[in-house]
Formats: C-alpha cells, sequence, structure tokens
C-alpha cells in the first residue's frame, strides 16, 4: 500500500493495539501498559460498565439479551435442535463476557492442556500453563501448588448455600459420585458447590480486577463504543486499525503488533472483514482476499446445556421466593446491608463432574445445578417451585463455522454451531438424560420431585430421548476455537498465538483454543490473556 493514500497517515500511533476489553483483551491492556515506555490503545465495541446490574452477582438476569450489553447473536437454524435457532449472548461492554456471565471460576481437566501439547503447541501443557491460571488468581482460601492468592481476579466460595443443593450433592454420593469442594486441581470429577468470581459480594470481572487499576496510566489509551471495521494490512505486516466510534471513522497505527481479543465470534469476523480467511467465501461475500486461510472461522465449538427440569413437591426453590413481593424486597435489603443473600449467587450452585460410561479416563458431562428454573436463562423464574439439573456434554465432537453475512462490519456474522451432529454426540446427550432421572430417583432426591417437567416422563426410548435432547438444549455460552492454534492446515495461530503470514498481528482469546476445555470457558480465556502478554513483551524486547 502506498504511504500517501494509508488510512493510517495522521494517525495516533501505539506500541500496541488490543482489540476487544473482554476477559483476555483487559488482562493483556493491563499487563502491556504495565511498561510505561509502551503506548497501549484497547477498542471496544460496547460501553463502560457502569450498569449497577453489571456488578450484582445475579444481574446477569438484566445483561443478557440487553443491547446496551450484549451483542445479542442469533445462531442460523440448526439442524442439530430440529431447525431452532437460539441465543447467543457474548458480553459487549467493558470485560465483556466476564460481565454478563455466570460467574463460575472452573478452569478444565489438565488433561485439556496436555492434549494441546499433544497436538504439537509446545508451552501449553497443563504444568505450563498453571502459573499463569496462578497468577491472575487472588483465592479466598489462600495459595497453594495449585492456586495463586496475589493475582487481580478473585475467586470465593459460595455464600448461600440451599436444601435442594445440598440433597443433589448427597444423591450424587448415591450414584458413586464423591463430594468435591475444589474443581481446580488435579481431578475434576465429583460433586459441590461452584466457586465465582466474586470479591465482597460482588462481581469480579476483568474489567474490576485487570483493567480497573490500570485505568489511569497516561500510556494507555481505552476507547469504548469503537467497533472496528477492519485490520490494515501493509507488505503482509498489520500495520493498524480502522474503527468507528459513534459512527465517526477513526485509524490507529501500530508499530508493534495488533492483539485480536474479540472472542471466538468476534476475531474470526474482524479477519474475514480484513481479507484473511477462506478464499472462496471472501470472494462470494466480495471481500478481497489478503491472505487465504480456510481455517478462519472454522473449528466452532460450544458446550451445550440439556436444561432438564423438576418441579418440587413444597415451596423450597427460589422461584417461590422470586415471585414474592416481599421476599424480593427481603432479599434486596439483605443484598445492600450485609452483601449477602440469593442476589450474591452465581448462574448455578452445584456443580458435577461425572461419567456416563465407567471406563473414560475422566468426566465427559459437567452439570450446572439451579435451585430455580425458567424457560432459558435470563427470562423470568416459572410460577411454580423447581430445580434446574442442567447436563453439557464437556467434549463434544460436533463442528460448527462462523461466516460473515455481508462485507458490512456492523452486520452479525452467521453462526453454524452444527450441534449434536455426531453418533457420539447424540449418544452421550442419551446417556446424560438416563443419568439425570437415575439422579432423581436415588432415596435422597426423590421426596422432593413432584413431576419432570422438561424433558418429560413421556420420553423413554432412546429415540424419544434424543428428540427431548434436540426440543430443550441451549447453548450454556462457551463458544471457542475459531481461530485455532497448532500446526495442521486449518491452524489460524502458531503457538505463540502469532496469525501465520501476517506480521505483528496476534490473536489471544477463547478462539485459539484448538479443543474446548471441560467446564466453564472464563477462566481458561483470562489464562489465555495472561500468558499471551508474557509471550507479547518477550517477542518485543
Amino acid at each position: 500500500m502506498d504511504v500517501a493514500t494509508s488510512p493510517l497517515t495522521g494517525a495516533p500511533e501505539y506500541d500496541y493495539i488490543v482489540i476487544g476489553a473482554g476477559s483476555a483483551g483487559c488482562v493483556l491492556a493491563n499487563r502491556l501498559s504495565a511498561n510505561p515506555g509502551k503506548r497501549v490503545l484497547l477498542l471496544e465495541a460496547g460501553g463502560r460498565d457502569t450498569n449497577p446490574w453489571i456488578h450484582i452477582p445475579v444481574g446477569y438476569f438484566k445483561t443478557i439479551n440487553n443491547p446496551a450489553t450484549d451483542w445479542c447473536f442469533k445462531t442460523a437454524p440448526d439442524p442439530g435442535l430440529g431447525g431452532r435457532s437460539i441465543s447467543w449472548p457474548r458480553g459487549k461492554v467493558l470485560g465483556g463476557s466476564s460481565s454478563i456471565n455466570g460467574l463460575l471460576y472452573v478452569r478444565g481437566q489438565p488433561q485439556d492442556f496436555d492434549h494441546w501439547r499433544q497436538l504439537g503447541n509446545a508451552g501449553w501443557s497443563f504444568n505450563d500453563v498453571l502459573p499463569y491460571f496462578r497468577r491472575a488468581e487472588n483465592q479466598e482460601r489462600g495459595a497453594d501448588d495449585f492456586h495463586g492468592a496475589d493475582g487481580p481476579l478473585a475467586v470465593s466460595d459460595m455464600r448461600v448455600r440451599r436444601e435442594i443443593c445440598d440433597a443433589v450433592i448427597k444423591a450424587a454420593g448415591e450414584l458413586g459420585i464423591p463430594e468435591r469442594d475444589d474443581f481446580n486441581r488435579d481431578d475434576q470429577e465429583g460433586a459441590g458447590y461452584f466457586q465465582l468470581t466474586t470479591r465482597n459480594g460482588l462481581r469480579c470481572s476483568t474489567a474490576v480486577g485487570y483493567l480497573k487499576p490500570a485505568k489511569g496510566r497516561p500510556n494507555l489509551d481505552i476507547r469504548t463504543h469503537a467497533q472496528v471495521r477492519n485490520l490494515i494490512l501493509e507488505d503482509g505486516r498489520c500495520a493498524g486499525v480502522a474503527f468507528d466510534v459513534k459512527g465517526t471513522p477513526r485509524a490507529a497505527a501500530c508499530r508493534g503488533e495488533v492483539i485480536l481479543s474479540a472472542g471466538a465470534i468476534g476475531s474470526p469476523q474482524i479477519l474475514m472483514l480484513s481479507g484473511i480467511g477462506p478464499a472462496q467465501h471472501l470472494t462470494d461475500i466480495g471481500i478481497p482476499v489478503a491472505l487465504d486461510m480456510p481455517g478462519v472461522g472454522g473449528n466452532l465449538q460450544d458446550h451445550l446445556q440439556l436444561r432438564t427440569i423438576y418441579r418440587t413437591h413444597r415451596p423450597i426453590t427460589l422461584n417461590d421466593q422470586a415471585r414474592n413481593p416481599i421476599q424480593k424486597v427481603l432479599m434486596g435489603l439483605e443484598f445492600l446491608l450485609r452483601r449477602s443473600g440469593p442476589l450474591t449467587m452465581g448462574a448455578s450452585q452445584v456443580a458435577i463432574f461425572a461419567k456416563t460410561r465407567p471406563e473414560l479416563e475422566t468426566p465427559d458431562i459437567q452439570y450446572h445445578v439451579q435451585p430455580w428454573s425458567a424457560d432459558s436463562p435470563g427470562e423470568g423464574t416459572h410460577r411454580f417451585s423447581a430445580f434446574t439439573l442442567s447436563v453439557c456434554q464437556l467434549r463434544p465432537e460436533s463442528r460448527g463455522d462462523i461466516r460473515l453475512a455481508s462485507p458490512d462490519p456492523f452486520a452479525h456474522p452467521v453462526i453454524r454451531p452444527n450441534y449434536l451432529s455426531t453418533d457420539l454426540d447424540q449418544q452421550t446427550a442419551i446417556e446424560s438424560l438416563k443419568l439425570t432421572r437415575r439422579l432423581v430417583e436415588t432415596k435422597t432426591l426423590a421426596p422432593y420431585v413432584a413431576e419432570e417437567m422438561r424433558p418429560g416422563s413421556n420420553a423413554q426410548t432412546d429415540d424419544e430421548l434424543l428428540e427431548g435432547a434436540r426440543r430443550i438444549a441451549q447453548t450454556i455460552y462457551h463458544p471457542v476455537g475459531t481461530c485455532k492454534m497448532g500446526r495442521d492446515p486449518n491452524a489460524v495461530v502458531d503457538d505463540r498465538l502469532r496469525v501465520r503470514g501476517i506480521r505483528g498481528l496476534r490473536v489471544a482469546d477463547a478462539s485459539i483454543m484448538p479443543t474446548i476445555t471441560s467446564g466453564n470457558t472464563n477462566a481458561p480465556a483470562i489464562m489465555i490473556g495472561e500468558k499471551a502478554s508474557d509471550m507479547i513483551i518477550e517477542d518485543n524486547r
């Protein structure tokens, strides 16, 4: 590109430009700007995290499906869900999805990261990434070989315990699933209460933990309502970024590196808008091809939750409190005065990591146990007393993709998850529902249950259970893999997260995962931001 015609002429120049102030992006902004000699620009398409519901743990009811804080993506009709299109909430605010998620702190199994290393990604084994999990963590239980206590990310115990949740843990024990109070060590199998990313009863997003302490640095420029149009490429190098701030075109030049941290949807979308992606798709859309990279937007993986709902004999669930005006006032007062009570809960209270087949080395399914029920998260609770046993396959084989709908950077991309498209995923769904019923039929839990509301007791055969799974399934908000790390022809980044074929450009977010981790993905995304910051600093000395 001729310098005289470059959109970067006269643009402010930075050492690092981070695109996306989410779970990984806020980490990068903090760590890279710690050097006062480096000028850092952080671009976020959403606004600041001033909505009070962001900071109240149960506030995700108010922030997901809210266009002020959520991208409000929807999938294309999915054959695996009977042709249904479902909502895919993703954070559009400082902190990204860490500002609107369910606050559950789960790292995954050590074998997940060892598998990444086995795929050829040097430096990504569990022993390699554990120091970064520890560095990020401010664990209220204190430091040990697996946990850190000096990091920016507060991790605390669940403050609220409920009768029905205690019963589920006891019932799991009847099936041989041990009680466990820490899912983030070398063995994940068990049942127990989640830990949350909270501090003193308030959400600790990456915007709170990482960005707030750094925002006063004179070398850190934070731009909100800044939506990226495309990367600016010059002579095989990413030289800057074109973006809009509330409709006004802007540009920023980069003398060091641009880091894409826009997530599993946004990062491949921006690459493709910049001409980096599958050549035929870009040509069909009308975008000039800068680099044919077939893997961009592919390898999409997500955890699909089967939300089984059981009505109780007695009014013992949060549904009953949520419907009672006096109880709602009391819950609000308890939170305001003591930072305790139901408003400090995460999206789920209890986790169960279990095996659908005894010969498996590690758990292949995860339960999210909720002492309430709703048609979908983000909607009001049911008018009857009920609890939810939501189960997901930890390592699905199904792969989907992200594709552009048009060259318009403000148009949502096409999201095709391709759920339940393999025999293993279908069989795991069936076995998950069978295990759920065995759990409900235990001596401990059976006395609580009046009726299976979803999928319904009329589903008995394997075919009926699979049809029921397709009917009730929802995303559990864990999209990953669309700019995968690796050495094969479909890999987008190498093991130092550098985009292949383009100098000065990296991706650092959940999109780089070659395979999905066995559990909630926020903690691994933060770890990726921590590790990426070290690699960037090392490579730019």
